[in-house]
């Protein structure tokens, strides 16, 4: 009898990693590792599961090898309509991956893949493995050539139409909008194939854009059976003697003013060495387990995702609006972070406990900047009993804040779009969203203490989820160097001491958000991931996120952590091994869906500012120029929170040429030039529902 395996994916990868100087056979293999012919079947089931998971890379000659050792990477591709594309990469850090339009191997955005790096310089390269598809149903308008059907996407990263055979196509007439099925995925030489799943409904009305965009992105409409079922046994949990009980501290919530669910409450007071700021999050890991049926809808869905007008909520309405909302009057489970700080806004002492609350009011951020900033009589009045501690929190507040940006902390007061619907869901004004003081207040807060429980985490030395940021390719930065020049900026520094350079010469100025986004295309996404490399944003070295468990899964994640890591005996080692083997795939789940909900949030902004000047078109107006490309201008109006792009061939007083070098484009005869920045005036040309485009010509 052959004895029992002791070969797995670690013993395997540690003998690439650290003895192989070359790829290796799979004879070779078993030979140096002195594998019994027995195990020959478990050697090569272990061989096949780490290369499609994209940990090694078998050649077409059969040798296996590490991917980096042989100039290949992993990573995540995001394509272009043009064709090409990035590779975004798994590793940590890593600079981002060009890949021209020849070069992708027929992928699509959010497939996995393995890419060879062609030239380290410019770094761009070629796709050669698709180790998972990211994209398996498309949304478009079904269209016919003669006798040829095909899907035209609706979105605009995926550059290819999708086949669709007389057998495939069910009873989907042309010009009909649907779902397809991928059925074969594009390559080099042919494009992808696809069956009719499902007829939508014509875009005829705003509202159905967000039906059609929910499909689009496959996002969740319905909670299953087993999830409900479990929902129907939670009750409100007692007080426990082992939670800390908070209910005499003078505790607000402060959120939007539509805002239903509230998962955190503040308490602060004066000390004579400073203060006492308690930071108390609704404790939703006490009603949902490990690998429930709660838990892991909560992990496929990763996030809420909001639209105007409606959310898809990542838990159970009696969980985000009932259990674990932190209304006033009502006793409340929460987890508290409790901290002391000195005068100069540095943490003294600082503790974490289960604890129990009861909320004296459901403050607005615009009640509390009525309170704090307009000093309004009436309002101070009817919160007479809160006003030292509204002033406290701001007292705080403006020294972390000073602390943070000491430290190198970015400050992107971006604006953001908010669509304000009519009562038939139309978007009647888009307005920029208010960012006042109390949203600084709460801010500050939960950032402080999201940092404090990411250092109590790592000291502690347990597995948890990091939310990182990594540190901006200066390539990029420099590339940015001719736009500032030509606002007349001072940019003789380099790398990364240009964010901070720029930030501070255009704070105040007309043209501070236009250059912030800018900055803010330059950079990397956040992420999760169990690999702390700290939170450049911020310039925190130590960051994760705690504060929202009812939208956000890694919140979840690290709430359940913390009560175990701090509970006696801290964490089982039964435990431990749950986390390390499973938060590596929780982490990257949680990305994706973060970028999907990201992704579908701003389509659904695209849909409605096309559906809001649908009835605009030959009006002028005055723009500025956010954007330049060799096809035209990208404009945003100055009456409207809305974007529309002007085309070079609409420009007809010359021909214009794209100077990618100095970032403008300049009239070949006449050397009229557009920068970004400079003001022009346009008139509405077109405005496509089907595209989301609003197309703009010269005033």
């Amino acid at each position: 009898m052959a004895p029992k395996s002791t070969i797995d994916r670690e013993h395997i990868l540690h003998f690439l990693r650290t003895k192989s100087s070359r790829p290796l056979s799979l004879k070779e293999i078993a030979k140096t590792l002195n594998i019994h012919k027995t195990e020959l079947r478990t050697l090569k089931r272990i061989l096949r599961s780490l290369t499609d998971s994209g940990d090694i890379y078998r050649t077409k000659s059969g040798y296996y090898g590490l991917a980096d050792k042989m100039n290949l990477v992993t990573g995540s591709f995001e394509g272009h309509r043009d064709g090409y594309g990035f590779v975004i990469q798994d590793k940590s850090g890593e600079r981002d991956i060009f890949i021209p339009p020849r070069r992708t191997m027929g992928a699509m955005s959010g497939d996995r893949v393995v890419a060879r790096i062609e030239s380290p310089v410019r770094m761009e390269g070629s796709i050669i493995k698709i180790l998972e598809r990211g994209q398996k149903k498309i949304i478009g308008r079904l269209c016919r050539e003669k006798n040829i059907f095909y899907v035209k996407p609706k979105r605009k990263n995926v550059p290819f139409y999708i086949l669709v055979s007389p057998k495939n196509r069910g009873k989907a007439k042309t010009g009909d909008t649907v779902a397809v099925e991928i059925t074969s995925f594009p390559t080099a030489s042919s494009p992808p194939e696809g069956r009719v799943l499902k007829i939508l409904p014509d875009v005829t009305e705003p509202r159905y854009e967000t039906e059609l965009i929910i499909e689009e992105y496959s996002l969740p409409r319905r909670f299953p059976a087993p999830v409900l079922s479990e929902v129907r046994e939670l009750t409100e949990g007692r007080k426990s003697r082992r939670r800390v009980d908070c209910r005499n501290l003078l505790t607000v919530t402060i959120d939007g003013e539509t805002a239903k669910d509230f998962d955190d409450a503040i308490s602060i007071s004066r000390t004579d060495a400073g203060y006492i700021l308690h930071v108390h999050i609704a404790d939703v890991g006490h009603y949902i387990p490990w690998d429930s049926a709660l838990d892991l809808e909560a992990r496929r869905r990763g996030t809420s995702v909001y639209f105007p007008g409606s959310v898809i909520p990542m838990l159970p309405e009696k969980i985000s609006n009932n259990l674990c909302s932190l209304v006033p009057g009502q006793d409340r489970l929460t987890f508290t972070v409790e901290m002391h700080f000195n005068k100069e806004g540095r943490i003294t002492d600082k503790d974490f406990y289960p604890s129990i609350i009861r909320s004296n009011e459901r403050m607005t951020y615009t009640s509390v900047k009525t309170i704090l900033v307009d000093h309004d009589r009436d309002e101070r009045g009817k919160y007479g009993y809160l006003l030292e501690s509204f002033e406290l929190m701001e007292e705080l507040c403006d020294t972390l804040r000073k602390q943070r940006m000491k430290r190198g902390s970015l400050d992107f007061d971006l604006p953001e779009p908010e669509i304000v619907l009519d009562l038939q869901g139309r978007p009647e004004a888009i307005i920029r969203a208010e960012r006042n003081l109390a949203h600084m207040i709460i801010e500050e807060f939960m950032i402080t203490a999201n940092e404090t429980v990411a250092s109590r985490l790592e000291k502690a030395g347990v597995p948890s989820i990091y939310r990182v940021h990594e540190k901006p390719d200066t390539a990029k930065i420099e590339e940015l160097k001719p736009i500032f020049n030509a606002f007349g900026l001072d940019v003789k520094k380099s790398g990364i001491g240009v964010f901070h350079s720029i930030l501070r010469q255009t704070k105040g100025t007309a043209e501070e958000s236009l250059l912030n986004i800018l900055l803010l295309r330059s950079l990397k996404q956040a992420r999760y991931s169990t690999e702390n490399v700290g939170h450049f944003g911020l310039a925190s070295k130590c960051y994760t996120h705690f504060t929202s468990p009812i939208r956000r899964y890694p919140d979840l994640i690290v709430h359940r952590i913390l009560r175990d890591s701090i509970g006696k005996g801290g964490l089982s080692k039964k435990m431990t091994g749950y986390l390390e083997k499973n938060l590596p795939e929780m982490a990257v789940l949680s990305s994706k869906a973060e970028r999907t909900a990201v992704e579908a949030e701003r389509e659904i902004i695209r849909a409605m500012r096309v559906w809001f000047m649908k009835d605009k078109v030959g009006d002028e107006y005055a723009g500025i120029v956010t954007n330049i490309t060799s096809q035209g201008l990208k404009i945003q109006l100055r009456d409207f929170f809305v974007e529309g792009f002007l085309h070079v061939s609409s420009m007809a007083d010359d021909y214009y040429r794209f100077d990618e070098k100095n970032y403008r484009l300049t009239g070949r005869r006449r050397k009229k030039s557009f920068t970004v920045g400079k003001e022009v005036n346009v008139r509405i040309e077109r405005v496509d529902i089907e595209e989301r485009d609003i197309l703009l010509g010269p005033a």
